[in-house]
């Protein structure tokens, strides 16, 4: 592992892909530069506030991470597979079983950013997600992008569980 920036690792071993597992993918353009979305993803104190998780990141190809998320406190661990600043940031996402997550969950989590006219449009793909998982994170990420979008904007970041109802009462209809 040299940490030249493009160098890929191989994500721990997953399940094959199909049956019960999923890939959650999100874009949002996002009024912003590149570098400063990147730093809103990467730097513990912005993921904090907008992705209610505490962070520790090691920001190279190899390097671990450890989030702890929400109200449940799940915890996942993981390496770092790619780290490109501001383009590429991609993580395992490992969480071991509880009783939210029975089977816990062996996935990866990628962060793409691209520049476009205006700002940043910015791809997530959440992929080997058990499929229960993924029926649950999708409205729940688009909640979280959008405090992101707060946060990057200066506006009051919106209460997320609020937020969370609203997305799956306007799916609902």
């Amino acid at each position: 592992m040299t940490g030249i920036p493009g160098e890929k690792l191989p994500p721990a071993e997953l399940p094959p892909p199909g049956g019960a597992l999923a890939t959650l993918v999100v874009r949002r353009f996002l009024r912003h530069s590149p570098p400063e979305v990147w730093t809103a993803l990467t730097d513990p104190d912005q993921v904090r506030q907008w992705f209610l998780t505490e962070a520790k990141v090691d920001g190279r190809i190899g390097g671990t991470i450890e989030m702890t998320t929400g109200s449940f406190r799940v915890q996942a661990t993981g390496r770092v597979l790619s780290w490109e600043p501001p383009r590429l940031y991609e993580y395992e996402w490992n969480v071991a079983p509880r009783p939210s997550l029975p089977e816990g969950e062996r996935s990866i989590v990628r962060w793409e950013l691209r520049p476009v006219e205006g700002g940043t449009q910015l791809t997530l793909t959440h992929s080997h997600l058990t499929r229960s998982t993924a029926d649950v994170f999708g409205a729940g990420m688009e909640a979280f992008l959008d405090r992101l979008e707060a946060q990057l904007d200066g506006r009051p970041l919106p209460d997320w569980e609020e937020r969370l109802r609203d997305i799956r009462g306007a799916k609902a209809r």
